[in-house]
């Protein structure tokens, strides 16, 4: 059933049907040469012919040579140019599932898994693609081809070829479901050292301050040793596959050229026809030999692409929306309307039943406890979900009707730990808008407050920042991402706490840069810190997935509801949780 889905790529369908082609030419032509070569053998010695009566079959024994070699060689340049377009293909459909996915979906997954399959899974496809799936169809088409051809010469020895055949094929099957079971372990293995040495990377900081690099340095250890275990069984079972293929294959043909001697001698058969079958008796085995050859590399591409298949076929959580459909216009105003949200495998709701007006060019805070849901509200706002109850309107019009890309224009984010990728300065401000000017990223990065320490780098705009933006403080990290959200210009502002775990220095120079940045615009701020709720034309108050309360702040503590709890919370612990 994956192979059936696995062959509806364009690309892998087109590799399998030439390299197919090839290798039915390439039989045809050996048949001819064998043919040519036993007539040749037989006018010479028996016929006691000379060169001159058999130059002719000479000549044409010589083409088919040169003939076949081409075949072979178009063959395995085919295969290989075509595994490789077919890599390629997988690897963009891949990440461009990911994307379609969304942090959703990641969030769920380990990283290290993921990188580890679309590098090494995608390059385990290449035998796969290249060498197992054509000689899936040419271990069964070749030596029907040659049994076809022999039985009007000698029906007895297209039998025996027959009845042998399916020995191997079984042998293959037997052992095979034996080791397929140990190289998906063996592949598991692989991606579990992979998500464990990333994770060891990634927190190489943390191990070092408490004490803890000696420990994971041993469980990298006991991963790598369980992989090295794997591969040696899958290795243990390859070799003895082999050989024992090898020996069938050897018996078969040493059946077929024993019957064919005693029948020799009883004059049952002539020595034209004899020699003809004992030459095609080892290419009939042949695509059977090479099946088996390819078959441990197939079945480490067969577990690779049993995750690829997985990932591309997991539902998106989203609806796409319409290119075509209507775009607001203007200042934006977002109505939730009956919003109801709930996790795949979750009993309890983590939004339910929301009703919230977002009103142009107004600033609302969301507050409330962690896991209350405001992170869930905000994924839906970006459209990384789409509700299962319940309608959000933009300007009057669904978001689910819009186009997810053109939608995603109308926002800009600033988030509370922002990503910076490895590169300059300026290539991450530009991220929000590529065909930005030197000028306008400049400009950005004024208005964010980020110039005078952009201008203190070694390189200026063009000094690189390390992955992850290693090499700035967490301030500048901040103010990189503000400069972002002022380039992109988005008439929808959502902020997640953006002057968490600053110093005041730092706190003070990003909110003047927020003052700025959010006039004018429809703002969504995740708050926990009372200073960011201050400004708030509106407060949303959410307790375990349900609106509790919305109004202005006097409003709500006037009320002495659940948002003044937590404004009590609030002057106790420095935090709004």
């Amino acid at each position: 059933m994956k192979k059936q889905r696995f062959l509806q790529f364009r690309q892998v369908r087109g590799v399998l049907s030439l390299t197919i082609l090839f290798g039915l030419l390439g039989t045809i032509v050996t048949i001819a040469q064998m043919a040519f070569l036993s007539k040749i053998v037989n006018q010479v010695f028996l016929a006691h012919q000379g060169l001159v009566q058999v130059e002719a079959l000479l000549f044409f024994l010589l083409g088919t040579i040169v003939v076949r070699a081409g075949l072979v060689w178009g063959r395995e340049v085919t295969a290989q140019q075509g595994a490789i377009r077919v890599k390629a293909e997988l690897r963009e459909s891949l990440f461009t599932r990911l994307l379609q996915l969304g942090p959703a979906y990641c969030k769920g997954e380990r990283t290290g898994e993921l990188v580890a399959t679309a590098g090494e899974g995608i390059e385990r496809l290449d035998a796969y693609v290249s060498r197992y799936l054509p000689q899936t169809v040419l271990s069964v088409v070749v030596p029907l081809l040659i049994a076809i051809y022999i039985l009007p010469i000698d029906w007895g020895s297209a039998i025996l070829l027959l009845v042998t055949a399916p020995v191997i094929p079984l042998l293959m099957v037997l052992v095979g479901s034996y080791a397929e079971n140990h190289i998906k372990q063996q592949w598991t293995a692989l991606a579990r050292m992979s998500a464990y040495f990333l994770d060891v990377v990634q927190g190489l900081t943390t191990l070092k301050l408490f004490g803890r690099s000696e420990e994971q340095r041993e469980r990298i250890a006991r991963v790598s040793n369980g992989f090295r275990d794997r591969t040696l069984k899958v290795l243990r079972v390859a070799f003895l596959s082999g050989m024992v293929l090898e020996l069938m294959v050897a018996f078969a043909i040493g059946l077929v050229a024993v019957t064919l001697g005693v029948r020799l001698l009883n004059n049952g058969i002539s020595f034209e026809a004899a020699f003809l079958v004992l030459l095609l008796a080892p290419e009939f085995y042949r695509p059977l030999r090479d099946l088996g050859v390819h078959r441990h590399a197939g079945m480490e591409g067969k577990a690779a692409a049993a995750r690829i298949l997985q990932i591309l076929e997991t539902p998106l959580p989203i609806h796409a929306g319409e290119a075509g459909a209507g775009l607001p216009h203007g200042a934006l105003s977002i109505e939730f309307t009956n919003i109801t949200y709930t996790y795949p495998g979750n009993e309890r709701s983590a939004l339910t039943d929301i009703n919230l007006t977002l009103p142009t060019q107004t600033c609302t805070a969301l507050v409330g406890r962690s896991g209350a849901g405001k992170s869930t509200l905000v994924n839906l706002l970006l459209r990384f979900l789409d509700a299962q109850e319940g309608t959000i309107t933009v300007n009057g019009l669904p978001l689910a009707d819009l186009s997810v890309e053109t939608w995603r224009s109308f926002i800009a984010l600033v988030p509370q730990r922002p990503h910076l990728f490895h590169g300059s300065v300026r290539a991450n401000i530009r991220l929000a808008r590529p065909q930005a000017s030197d000028d306008e990223v400049a400009r950005a990065a004024e208005l964010a407050g980020a110039t005078e320490f952009i201008e203190q780098l070694p390189q200026g705009y063009d000094t690189g920042i390390g992955e992850r933006g290693a090499r700035l403080s967490a301030g500048q990290a901040q103010r990189i991402a503000i400069a972002r959200a002022f380039l992109k210009d988005a008439p929808l502002l959502i902020l997640d706490e953006p002057t968490s775990s600053l110093d005041p220095e730092s706190e003070l120079l990003i909110r003047r840069a927020l003052e700025r940045l959010v006039r004018n615009r429809t703002v969504l701020v995740i708050a926990h810190r009372y200073n960011t709720i201050a400004h708030a034309h509106q407060v949303a108050v959410l307790q375990d997935g349900q609106l509790v309360e919305v109004g202005s702040q006097a409003d709500l503590l006037g009320s002495n509801g659940v948002y003044a709890s937590l404004l009590g919370i609030y002057r106790r612990g420095e935090v709004m949780v």
